[in-house]
């Protein structure tokens, strides 16, 4: 049996969109994840992702060569976030999507929290969902939102402080 090897793409088709499909692939389920921590809404998470996806796309000539593609679109999600966030002044929660086995924790206990980290403002949201829940480096959020490092140690800091004020010191962390 011979493979057969493609060495351009089918007529029509330009070659940065392969690359631009094949990223968008690759990073949809990230960036839809993000949204929804962001958003608690999995069709608003959708949209923000295809929103980012198409700015990505209208100036992909220019930034398929970005030295990080990963956070130069987590950069613009982010941007679209708080864009929708600034247009839209009501807030819908939405109940927390159906999860399998692997989900230990009560869901008393994603409800208290989900509760609580709605009361943070939407920066320091982003900063939470980024940096603990994406588990990235200070300097990597501090790139993606466009503020310094002692910004994002600071808001971080501040944040957990909270939230650990609202649940209380008997919170169970998992």
């Amino acid at each position: 049996m011979r493979a057969i090897v493609l060495d351009a793409a089918p007529a029509g088709i330009r070659s940065g969109d392969v690359d631009f499909t094949e990223f968008a692939t690759a990073a949809a389920p990230r960036l839809r994840r993000t949204a929804y921590l962001m958003t608690r809404d999995w069709h608003l998470a959708q949209d923000l992702t295809q929103i980012t996806l198409a700015k990505m796309y209208a100036s992909w000539s220019r930034v398929r060569r970005a030295s990080s593609l990963e956070a130069y679109s987590r950069r613009v999600l982010m941007n679209v976030i708080f864009d929708q966030r600034k247009r839209r002044s009501d807030l819908v929660v939405a109940d927390l999507p159906e999860r399998g086995a692997e989900n230990q924790a009560s869901p008393e206990l994603h409800i208290a929290l989900l509760g609580a980290f709605a009361t943070l403002p939407v920066r320091d949201q982003a900063i939470v969902v980024l940096r603990h829940w994406e588990d990235r480096s200070v300097e990597s959020v501090a790139e993606i939102l466009g503020v310094s490092a002692s910004v994002v140690k600071m808001q971080s800091m501040r944040a957990l402080a909270r939230l650990r004020a609202l649940l209380g010191e008997e919170f169970p962390l998992a």
